[in-house]
C-alpha cells in the first residue's frame, strides 16, 4: 500500500488504539518493549529475536509495528490454532481499531499451500460412484475384501457435497467446508503444487482458487501463512509468498523442524507402483515393466532391513533397488516428454511427470550418499505395514542462513527462544552467526538490552552454554535465601526456610534475571519477559528422591508419587508423559486407586478431552507429546502439571542421533549440543501449560530426579524454564496442593 494513502502515525498511537479495542485491555510493558524493538529493527534493517512469555500480548506486539511498513508484511505461524486466532479475531479487531489512526482500514489475507484449495480441474474428474486410482494410491496396503464398496459409497457422498459447496464458495478453502470431509475425499478434488500445470496451461486457470488466494495476498497489508509453506517457499527460491520487506516468524521454535520436514523426501514401494499406474498410458510397456520390477526390488530389500538409521550408506541390495528406480523413472520422464499447450490431458500428464520426477530426484539424492544427508528405514505395523526409505538434511541452518534473511527484515519470536538463559543455541539453529561472549559472559557489544518485565529478582550466576557444544559446563543455579513464604505467598506458604542448593531446598527456579542477550552480524535479541509473577503463582517441584528413570513406562515409585500429588489436589491434573505406555499405566493406576475421572489421550478426540478437562475440575487428563503444546486451560481446572521424565529425544530418532554423532565426531558433545536443547524446548513448552493467566496458581511436578541431580545439564534445563519457586521437598509440594484444593 503506498505511503501516501496513510496518515502519519506512530507505533505508540497504533498500539494504544489496538489495546483500547480489546475488552479489558491495558498497556503491558513487555508488549510496548516489543513494539519499540521491532519498529527500530525495521528502520535499521536489522533482524531481531524476541522472546515474549505467555501473557505478553505477543500478537499485538508484532502486528502493531507491521502496519507501519510499506507493502505486504508476512506473518508465519506453526499451528493452525494461532493462524485462526490471527485471522478470525486479532486482525479483524485490529483493522477496525486503527482505521481512525491510519486514515484507512488495513487489509489482510491468508496464504496456504495449493492443496488446501479446491481444484476445478480435479473436481471435474472426481468420481462420485466410488474410489478411483487416486484413492487406491492413497492407501499403503492392499484393500481388505469388501472394503471399497462401503468406502466408495461414503466417499462418493462426500464428493457430491463438495460439488454443491463448490457452487457457492468464494475461496475454495478446505477449512471453510463445514462439516469437513475425509482426507481421502479431499485428495480427489485438490491439487498438490508438484502436480499443477500452472494457470496458463490449465483450462480452469482463470477461476483457480489457489491463484486467487495468491492474488489477494499480493494486495494485502498483512499476509498470514504457515511455517510449512514458508519452508517450501525458501527451498523453491521464494516464488510463492509475495515480495515483502518484513517477515515475522511466530512460534519460531518450530521453524527449523518444519524446514527439515520440507527438505525431507522418501521412497516407498507404493509410490513407485503409483508412478507406474499414473504413467502407464504415456510410456512404453518396457518402461512400465521396469517400474514394476523396481517396486518389487524395493519391497524385498526393505523387508530384509530393520527400522533405523543407515550409518554406512545404502546396503548393496537396497542400493541396487534405488538404482533401478532411478533408471526406470528417468526412462519414464523421457518417454512422456514436454507438456504442450495442445495436449489432450495436460493435468494427467503433469501428475505423471511430477511423481516420476520426485522419485528420480530422491533416488539420485540417496545414491549420492552425501555427508550432509541422513538416510533411514521407517517401518510401521499399523494398518498394512508402512515401509519407507527416507532421506533428510543433517542440518538446515545453512538453508536458513542462505534463504531466510536476504532482502527482508526478519523478526523471530516465541515464548521459548532462550535455552539455559541464552539466545545462542536457537540463533545458531536458525542460521544466524553468533558473536563470541564478552568478558562478563554476555554477548559482544551491539546486542540489545533485555528488559524482562516480570523476571524474578535474585542472583543470575548460572551461566548458559559456554560454547556451541552445549550446556555441559553450565554451573549450578544460585539459590535464594529467606523463607519460601516470602516469595511464594498464598498457596505455597508454610514451606519453611530455603536451605541453599542441597536436595530438599526451596529456591527460585528458572532464569533469575532477564535472559542474556545475544547478537551477531546484522541481528540483535530481546527478552521482554512475562506479566506473570511466576515465583508467587507457581512452584516447580522436582522429585529428587526418586530413582533415576531407566526402563520405559511408569516406574512404581513415580506412580506412587503421582498418586500422592493428585490425591492432595483432588484432580485438576494435566499429565505429560514420555510414552503412550507410561500415560496408559498412569491412567490405569489412578482409575484403580481413586474415583477421579481420568481422561486418556486416544480414547476420544483431543478437542473433546480438553473440553471435558476444562468442565470437570475433578478430572485428570493424561497424554503424550501433542499435549505438551496443544492445551490451553487457564483457571483452576489445571493446577497441577506432572511430567514423568525429561523429554530427551529417543536414541532411535534418526535425525537427532545423526546430528549428535556428527558433533561427537568433531570433538564436541552430541548429547549436550543436540539432545539437551531439544529437551529444553520440549520441557519449557510442557511446563508452560500451568500458568496461562495472571490469576492462575499451581504446581509443576517433574518426576525425574535428573533435573536436580545432573550436574551439567540439570541447571541448564532449569534456567530454560519460567522462574517458578523451586523445591525438591515432597511435603512442600503436597502442602501447596492441599491449600489449593481447600481454597
Amino acid at each position: 500500500m503506498p505511503a501516501a494513502s496513510k496518515k502519519k502515525a506512530t507505533a505508540e498511537q497504533i498500539l494504544a488504539a489496538a489495546v483500547g479495542a480489546v475488552p479489558g485491555g491495558s498497556a503491558r510493558p513487555g508488549q510496548q518493549a516489543m513494539v519499540e524493538a521491532i519498529d527500530k529493527a525495521v528502520k535499521n534493517k536489522e533482524h531481531l529475536l524476541v522472546q515474549a512469555g505467555t501473557g505478553t500480548g505477543k500478537s499485538l506486539g508484532y502486528l502493531t509495528p507491521a502496519l507501519l511498513v510499506d507493502g505486504p508484511v508476512v506473518v508465519s505461524t506453526a499451528t493452525l490454532a494461532l493462524q485462526n486466532q490471527l485471522v478470525e479475531h486479532d486482525l479483524p479487531r485490529l483493522a477496525e481499531a486503527v482505521q481512525p489512526v491510519l486514515g484507512r482500514k488495513p487489509t489482510f489475507a491468508v496464504l496456504k499451500g495449493r492443496h488446501h484449495y479446491l481444484c476445478a480441474a480435479k473436481l471435474e474428474h472426481a468420481d462420485e460412484e466410488g474410489p478411483t486410482d487416486t484413492l487406491f494410491d492413497a492407501e499403503p496396503a492392499a484393500p481388505r475384501a469388501g472394503q471399497w464398496l462401503g468406502e466408495g459409497a461414503r466417499l462418493g457422498k462426500q464428493i457430491l457435497r463438495i460439488r454443491k459447496w463448490s457452487e457457492k464458495t468464494q475461496t475454495g478453502d478446505r477449512d471453510e467446508l463445514d462439516p469437513g470431509v475425509e482426507d481421502l475425499a479431499w485428495r480427489q478434488v485438490s491439487m498438490p503444487a508438484r502436480d499443477c500445470v500452472g494457470a496458463g496451461r490449465c483450462p480452469y486457470g482463470a477461476e483457480c482458487f489457489a491463484e486467487a488466494s495468491r492474488a489477494r495476498a499480493r494486495e494485502a497489508d498483512i499476509v498470514v501463512t504457515n511455517h510449512s509453506l514458508l519452508a517450501v517457499d525458501m527451498i523453491a527460491g521464494r516464488q510463492i509468498v509475495p515480495p515483502h520487506k518484513l517477515l515475522i516468524v511466530d512460534e519460531a521454535h518450530e521453524l527449523a523442524d518444519r524446514v527439515s520436514s520440507a527438505a525431507q523426501a522418501e521412497i516407498t514401494p507404493e509410490a513407485v507402483e503409483r508412478a507406474g499406474r499414473r504413467s502407464r498410458t504415456m510410456i512404453t510397456p518396457a518402461a512400465a515393466e521396469s517400474l514394476a520390477e523396481a517396486a518389487d526390488a524395493l519391497t524385498v530389500s526393505l523387508a530384509d532391513l530393520p527400522a533405523g538409521r543407515l550409518t554406512d550408506g545404502l546396503p548393496e541390495r537396497l542400493r541396487l533397488a534405488v538404482s533401478m528406480i532411478e533408471s526406470a523413472t528417468r526412462a519414464g520422464l523421457t518417454a512422456i516428454g514436454e507438456i504442450k499447450s495442445d495436449d489432450p490431458d495436460p493435468v494427467g500428464k503433469q501428475q505423471a511427470k511430477a511423481v516420476l520426477d520426485e522419485l528420480s530426484t530422491t533416488s539420485q539424492r540417496l545414491l549420492e550418499d552425501n555427508s550432509y544427508d541422513v538416510a533411514w528405514v521407517e517401518k510401521s505395523d499399523l494398518g498394512g505395514g508402512r515401509r519407507a526409505l527416507v532421506v533428510a538434511p543433517l542440518s538446515v541452518a545453512g538453508t536458513l542462513a542462505e534463504n531466510l534473511y536476504a532482502d527482508r527484515t526478519v523478526v523471530v519470536t516465541s515464548a521459548t527462544l532462550t535455552l539455559g538463559g541464552r539466545f545462542d543455541t536457537v540463533a545458531r539453529s536458525l542460521g544466524l552467526p553468533v558473536a563470541a561472549p564478552g568478558p562478563s559472559g554476555t554477548a559482544a557489544s551491539g546486542s540489545a538490552s533485555a528488559s524482562g518485565s516480570a523476571r524474578a529478582s535474585g542472583p543470575a550466576s548460572a551461566s548458559g552454554p559456554a560454547s556451541a557444544s552445549g550446556p555441559a559446563s553450565a554451573s549450578a543455579s544460585g539459590s535464594s535465601s529467606g523463607s519460601a513464604s516470602g516469595s511464594a505467598s498464598g498457596f505455597a506458604s508454610g514451606a519453611g526456610r530455603a536451605s541453599g542448593s542441597a536436595p530438599g531446598s526451596v529456591r527460585a527456579s528458572g532464569s533469575a534475571a532477564a535472559s542474556v542477550p545475544a547478537s551477531g552480524d546484522g541481528w540483535t535479541s530481546l527478552d521482554v519477559g512475562s506479566p506473570f509473577d511466576y515465583p508467587k503463582q507457581g512452584i516447580l517441584y522436582v522429585a529428587a528422591h526418586l530413582p533415576r528413570p531407566a526402563a520405559s513406562g511408569l516406574p512404581d515409585a513415580a506412580g506412587a508419587e503421582l498418586l500422592r500429588l493428585v490425591e492432595a489436589l483432588g484432580g485438576r491434573t494435566l499429565g505429560l508423559f514420555s510414552s503412550r505406555k507410561a500415560a496408559t499405566q498412569a491412567a490405569e493406576l489412578l482409575r484403580a486407586k481413586t474415583d477421579l475421572p481420568i481422561l486418556l489421550q486416544g480414547e476420544e478426540t483431543l478437542p473433546i478431552l480438553v473440553r471435558k478437562f476444562k468442565e470437570d475440575k475433578a478430572s485428570c487428563l493424561f497424554g503424550v507429546m501433542s499435549l505438551w503444546q496443544g492445551v490451553d486451560v487457564p483457571g483452576d481446572s489445571c493446577q497441577l502439571v506432572v511430567i514423568d521424565r525429561l523429554p530427551f529425544p529417543r536414541p532411535d530418532e534418526p535425525l537427532a542421533a545423526a546430528r549428535a554423532a556428527a558433533v561427537d565426531a568433531s570433538g564436541g558433545s552430541g548429547f549436550s549440543a543436540v539432545s539437551v536443547p531439544i529437551a529444553a524446548v520440549r520441557l519449557a513448552q510442557g511446563v508452560g501449560r500451568l500458568i496461562r493467566s495472571t490469576g492462575d496458581k499451581g504446581v509443576v511436578a517433574v518426576l525425574d530426579s535428573r533435573l536436580e541431580t545432573a550436574r551439567g545439564y540439570g541447571a541448564f534445563l532449569r534456567k530454560s524454564l519460567p522462574p517458578f519457586w523451586y523445591t525438591t521437598r515432597p511435603d512442600v509440594a503436597e502442602g501447596a496442593l492441599r491449600r489449593l484444593a481447600n481454597a
